[in-house]
Parts: C-alpha cells; sequence; structure tokens
C-alpha cells in the first residue's frame, strides 16, 4: 500500500513538471512568433525593389563616365545608395501597413506580408520609425545636406501619398506623385554627390518622369492612359538622343534593360495579368538589379586604375 505522502509528492512533482513544460511551450511558441515577426517586417521592406534604386544610380554614373569625371567619393555613393535603399525599405513597409484594409479586399493582393502574418500596428510604426530616424541620423553626420534634403523630400513625397488625411494615392494626382516623382528624387540624390545636380540633363529627367509615370499606370492597368504616357515618354527620349543628352551605351546600360522588363507589365494590360506581373518582377528587380550593379561598381572603382 503506497505512503499518502509518496502520493502527495509524487502529484507536486507531475504538477511542476507540468507547469515547466507549459512555461516553456509559452517560451518557445514566444520566440516563434518572434522570428515570424522579424521576417513578416524584413518580408515588407521588398528588399528586390531596391532595384530602382540601383537603376538610378547607375543611369546617373553613366553621366560622370562619358563626362571622365574622376569619381573621388565612391564609398559616398555607395553610402548614399545604401541610405536611400533602406529609407525606401521603410516607406514600403508604411505603404502597406496604411493600405492593409484595402489590401485586404483586393484578391491580387494577398501575398502582401501583413496579410498573410498578422503584425501589431506598433511593431510596424516602430520599425519604419527606427530605420527612418538611423538613415537620417547616418546622412545628417556623414553625407553633404543636399543628400539629406532630398531624403526628405522622398518622405515627404511617400507620407503625402500614403498617410491619411491628404493621401494622394486615392486621388487623381496619384501618378503625379507615386513613381515618377521618386524617381526624380532618386537621380538627383545621387546627382548631389557627384558634386552636380544637373549632372544629369533636364529632358534626360522628364524623361524618366513620364517613363516611370506610365510603368506606374501600366500597373493600375489603365490602358488608354498608358499608351498616351508611353508615347509621350518616347517623344522626350528622341528628343535627348537628337540633343545628344543621351548616347546610345547610356540607353543600352542604363535605360533598355528596365525597358524590357516593363514589356510583360505592358502585356498585362490584355492578357494573362498575374504571370506578366510575376514576369516583370523577375525581370527587373532581380535579373536587371544584377546587371545594374555590376555596371556600377566597374564604374566606382575599375573606370579609372591607375596603370
Amino acid at each position: 500500500m503506497s505512503d499518502p505522502l509518496d502520493i502527495q509528492i509524487c502529484g507536486q512533482l507531475i504538477v511542476k513538471d507540468i507547469n515547466s513544460f507549459n512555461y516553456s511551450t509559452k517560451n518557445r511558441s514566444k520566440k516563434v512568433l518572434g522570428i515570424t515577426m522579424i521576417k513578416t517586417l524584413i518580408k515588407s521592406t521588398r528588399i528586390t525593389w531596391a532595384a530602382k534604386n540601383v537603376n538610378m544610380y547607375l543611369l546617373v554614373l553613366t553621366y560622370a563616365y562619358f563626362a571622365d569625371i574622376i569619381i573621388n567619393n565612391p564609398y559616398e555613393i555607395l553610402e548614399g545608395l545604401i541610405l536611400v535603399s533602406a529609407l525606401w525599405g521603410a516607406l514600403y513597409s508604411l505603404n502597406d501597413f496604411t493600405d492593409l484594409e484595402n489590401d485586404r479586399k483586393d484578391k491580387d493582393k494577398q501575398i502582401r506580408p501583413f496579410i498573410q502574418e498578422h503584425v501589431d500596428k506598433k511593431w510596424i510604426i516602430l520599425f519604419c520609425s527606427i530605420i527612418i530616424t538611423s538613415v537620417f541620423i547616418i546622412s545628417f553626420a556623414t553625407l553633404m545636406p543636399a543628400f539629406t534634403i532630398l531624403l526628405g523630400l522622398m518622405l515627404l513625397n511617400q507620407i503625402l501619398y500614403t498617410v491619411p488625411p491628404i493621401r494622394l494615392k486615392d486621388t487623381v494626382f496619384a501618378p503625379l506623385f507615386s513613381t515618377a516623382t521618386n524617381s526624380v528624387l532618386r537621380i538627383a540624390s545621387c546627382a548631389v554627390l557627384l558634386g552636380n545636380i544637373f549632372i544629369v540633363p533636364v529632358s534626360v529627367y522628364l524623361f524618366i518622369y513620364t517613363a516611370s509615370m506610365g510603368t506606374y499606370i501600366m500597373y493600375k492597368s489603365k490602358q488608354r492612359a498608358a499608351s498616351v504616357i508611353t508615347l509621350i515618354s518616347g517623344i522626350i527620349l528622341v528628343y535627348a538622343f537628337i540633343k545628344g543628352d543621351m548616347n546610345l551605351v547610356q540607353f543600352a546600360v542604363a535605360v533598355l534593360p528596365a525597358s524590357l522588363a516593363t514589356i510583360p507589365l505592358y502585356l498585362s494590360l490584355f492578357t494573362q495579368k498575374d504571370k506578366m506581373f510575376d514576369i516583370a518582377d523577375v525581370l527587373y528587380h532581380q535579373i536587371a538589379m544584377l546587371f545594374f550593379l555590376i555596371f556600377i561598381f566597374y564604374i566606382l572603382f575599375f573606370h579609372y586604375i591607375p596603370v
């Protein structure tokens, strides 16, 4: 016959083991949730979309290349590219956060990170705030004031575009303030680091502005408007060639890869929208970005090598 004291001790040990198991399980669950949240936040930055920044920086650097300008601050330019990309990562997260309710209703946007995995509002805001604040502190401390001002304009433009109550995204002005304005600011951010914001001719700024606007309109599946804007950007491009503001090599290196990536985007207006979007995404945000980076490193570090 069992001793009542032994039974009591055994029962206490069992309860202790159960509590320990529950505590361990809760901690493991919290750890898993924490890792999942971090992965979701990182995914929301759309890291591969840094291709837009890389593309615009390469375009600017081709002007330094053909002008035989010796680039004395290659690491500052790389720093600027990293800071711009980090800022836009945070702004993409902010965009997904402010679009969350609308995206839930859109079957094409169910793959957005904050829809697939729930992340508390406070963590999203904290995440974006830390990145944005860090970018501005580093920029202010290490780069010229003009660059920091351009970062501020990017931030301001995106806030006006995405954040209520203004939220230009929901107005007819959306195409004017989205990719179009942002592309011009990306170009300018690299140009000021080279010491001349107009190292890129005005006609090329206009071409990039209209071409980026056309891409945005294609993405929004507005066939007629996209065709009109594409025609206008084509006319500006021809003018730039005639005036000597862009040469064939610059076009082939900095413009053509991006243009090829917009072909499936344009075709999406007529057929297989999802498939065409996926093809355009891979072509521009992955393949073209690698191509752009190779040329950037060549211009920055191997264009002028002492003999």
